[in-house]
């Protein structure tokens, strides 16, 4: 059986827990919740993932797959499940890498400020990170919404599990405020059994 190396509070993780759900492969992948911070990484990650990083798919006859974007791609392709579909691919593929730099951003800034000594925090680029996920929101808000009100692929189980992320973790800074149409789209598809099933905590 394949497993995933996983921590709940990882929206890049999360990302690959709704497409098993909704793919229905949850019951070929064993999740392996593990102990990993960018500073101190778990010795079972680092021994399947060269660069040290959750989520990570061990598969028992082939190499590990990393980076949630490839595992997807894999997982979608095992099971046919149209997520990355031909017709509107790059959009699919754009829409995702613009939710995944959401979340990279967002965990930037949780980094900061618990794996940094509080006076080397950097104010700047605390905002600077912040400023990415602004645009990020703005886009998708506007330019997004039609493709996100389509049927259902990677790019939008991708852009939920980012507003999740800034719910669960950056949730005071608002990101609701002016994106009414992303507010609307989110809380209707928050009400996905795989978005429920895979809610973080702690």
């Amino acid at each position: 059986m394949m497993q995933l190396l996983a921590a709940d509070a990882s929206p890049f993780v999360r990302k690959v827990r709704m497409m098993l759900i909704e793919t229905g492969q949850g019951d070929d992948v064993e999740i392996i919740n593990v102990a990993t911070t960018a500073l101190a990484p778990s010795s079972q990650v680092s021994a399947a993932n060269p660069v040290k990083k959750i989520p990570t798919l061990v598969r028992p006859d082939a190499p590990s797959l990393y980076d949630s974007r490839v595992i997807t791609r894999f997982l979608d392709d095992r099971a046919q499940a149209g997520l990355y579909p031909e017709a509107r691919l790059w959009e699919t593929l754009t829409l995702e890498a613009t939710a995944d730099a959401i979340m990279e951003a967002a965990v930037l800034i949780v980094y900061e400020a618990r794996l940094r000594p509080l006076d080397k925090q950097d104010k700047d680029w605390t905002d600077a990170q912040w400023g990415k996920i602004s645009g990020g929101l703005d886009a998708l808000n506007t330019r997004w919404i039609s493709h996100l009100s389509g049927p259902l692929d990677m790019a939008q189980i991708a852009v939920a599990c980012a507003l999740g992320y800034l719910d669960f973790r950056h949730d005071a800074r608002g990101w609701r405020a002016g994106r009414g149409a992303l507010d609307d789209w989110f809380a209707v598809f928050a009400a996905r059994e795989s978005f429920a099933a895979t809610v973080p905590v702690g």
